[in-house]
This record gives C-alpha cells, sequence and structure tokens, in this order.
C-alpha cells in the first residue's frame, strides 16, 4: 500500500539561548528580539515560515524570554490606542505579526542542554508528523521564495528530511555540521553520506555546511530521546541526523537567497544596513547618509 504524502504543518523555533556573545544587551532581553531596522529577529523567522505555508508555530522558550509570546500575543492596550488615534498602519502592523488561522505554541525548555534537546521539547505538540526547524539567528533574505518554502518543496517531491546548506571557506568548517554530499543529479541537491559537527578543516569531509534550516521526520525525535552528549558536552542535533542517516534517507539543499549570520556581531550589523537599504520608508535617505560617509 503506497504511504499518502506527509506535508510539513509545523515549525519548531528553538529560542531558549542565553545570546551571551551580545551581552549586555541581551541580559533581560533575549537574542531573537534583538531588531533588524523596525522588525524582530524571531518575526522575520515566523514570517518565512507562514509564507511556507506553515500552520503551527512551536517555541521552545527559557528564562527571559517572555517578551517572545508576548510578541506574538494581542496586545489590546496599544491596539485601541493606535485606534484611537487613527494610526490605522501602525494598527494593521501590530494586528498582523501573523495571521489569525496561524497558531503560535510555547513550549519550555528547563534545562539548557544543546539544540538537540531544544527541539526533542517539542515533541509533545509536534508528535508523529514531519516538521520544520528555524534557527532565528540564520536571517535568510530572498527576492523569492524564502529558505523553507524551497526545502517544503524538495520534502513534497521526496518525502525525506531535507538539511539546509552552503558552501562555506574550508577553514571555517568548525563553527557548523558539516556533510559529506553525494551528488543526485539535481542542481544544489545532494545525499548525506555523512554529517560531522565542527570538524577541524583536514578532517571535514567537505565544505558544505548545515545553517539554520531545517526539515526533519519524526523519527529523530526517538533518536534524541536516546542521544549522548556530544560536542560542548550538548546534546547535539547532528549527532542525532548522523544517526537518522542510518535508517532513513537525508537530503541537503543549497537554498537560493543570502544568509546573514546575526548569532554574531559582524553579521547583525552587515544585516542591519542591507535591510536598511531595501526597507521602503528608509533606503533612500539611509544610501544617501552612507553616501554622504564616502563609503
Amino acid at each position: 500500500m503506497t504511504k499518502k504524502p506527509q506535508s510539513i504543518r509545523m515549525a519548531v523555533f528553538p529560542v531558549a539561548g542565553m545570546g551571551t556573545r551580545f551581552l549586555p544587551a541581551t541580559k533581560a532581553n533575549p537574542k531573537e528580539m534583538l531588531p533588524i531596522v523596525d522588525k524582530p529577529l524571531i518575526q522575520y523567522a515566523a514570517e518565512e515560515a507562514v509564507a511556507a505555508g506553515i500552520e503551527t508555530l512551536v517555541f521552545v522558550t527559557g528564562r527571559n524570554k517572555r517578551s517572545i509570546p508576548d510578541h506574538f500575543d494581542k496586545a489590546y492596550e496599544l491596539e485601541t490606542e493606535l485606534a484611537e488615534r487613527g494610526k490605522e498602519k501602525m494598527l494593521e502592523l501590530v494586528r498582523n505579526i501573523v495571521p489569525p488561522e496561524v497558531t503560535c505554541v510555547y513550549v519550555r525548555q528547563t534545562d539548557a542542554l544543546g539544540l538537540g534537546h531544544a527541539v526533542g521539547c517539542a515533541r509533545p505538540i509536534v508528535q508523529h508528523e514531519p516538521f520544520a526547524v528555524i534557527l532565528a539567528d540564520d536571517l535568510i533574505v530572498n527576492e523569492g521564495k524564502g529558505a523553507i518554502a524551497q526545502m517544503v518543496e524538495r520534502f513534497e517531491e521526496n518525502q525525506c528530511s531535507v538539511l539546509g546548506v552552503e558552501e562555506v571557506p574550508r577553514e571555517e568548517t568548525g563553527k557548523y555540521g558539516v556533510i559529506d554530499p553525494k551528488a543526485t543529479g539535481t542542481p544544489g541537491l545532494w545525499d548525506v553520506q555523512g554529517i560531522v559537527e565542527k570538524p577541524k578543516p583536514a578532517d571535514a569531509p567537505s565544505n558544505v555546511a548545515v545553517v539554520g534550516r531545517y526539515i526533519l521526520t519524526p523519527r529523530i525525535f526517538e533518536l534524541l530521546a536516546e542521544q549522548q552528549a556530544g560536542a560542548g558536552g550538548e546534546i547535539q542535533l547532528t549527532d542525532a541526523i548522523a544517526r537518522l542517516l542510518e535508517e532513513e534517507r537525508v537530503t541537503a539543499y543549497e537554498f537560493e537567497g543570502r544568509r546573514f549570520d546575526c548569532g554574531s556581531k559582524l553579521g547583525y550589523l552587515e544585516a542591519t544596513v542591507e535591510l536598511a537599504l531595501q526597507h521602503p520608508e528608509l533606503k533612500d535617505d539611509f544610501k544617501a547618509y552612507l553616501d554622504s560617509r564616502g563609503r
């Protein structure tokens, strides 16, 4: 009997990290709420998921993250104030952070045990469905379809896990999970033969690195539940994916779009400048300002 093709309805956002690289800004404010021009990082990530047809957003949160659910919640007082002042444009911005048909769910990660552990915390919500994982630190800008929308298409074609990847300088492999890729005949799509977490350049199987986008089958939850701590003493998602490879096909897709590593200060500043230059209200004045500085 042929299995009915599955679709991706849920996305998991691991947002429990402390954001120490941005202290003191993140002492009381989640790093995911740091703004790029006029929207927080987590909103860009949520919008990417919604544009891909995701119906349920699962946020894995921790201490001092209350502003994330507050951001996606209805703000009655603010909406009333804006309505009374006739600020319709601002009112629409506040009301449409996520569409009304999209559900936001919040799960607490009580112990900071790594990305793999954070993803595993979403199991009671996701249960037996394939799902997306989006790391808000990686802001991906596209003129067309977003990265997750592109990856959903690859999942629908192949019905197997998809890792979002890009080629990085070999000297930077120690920052990423790196795959051993096998060509499939489809441009930008590889079969994953192996995956290593943060290998030294000499030990890396390639320079094709996994970045903050995943589509995973529910089998990953069982593997994460059994997973021992790996690099950094944490439960690594990469290690569980390596075990998943022994049982199922896993592909890697080099999505179209530019990625900004907003987990680093330089990447965050680059994203701010580039998105300011695209902002419909600011781009001309901001470009004139940069030009006036001779940049």
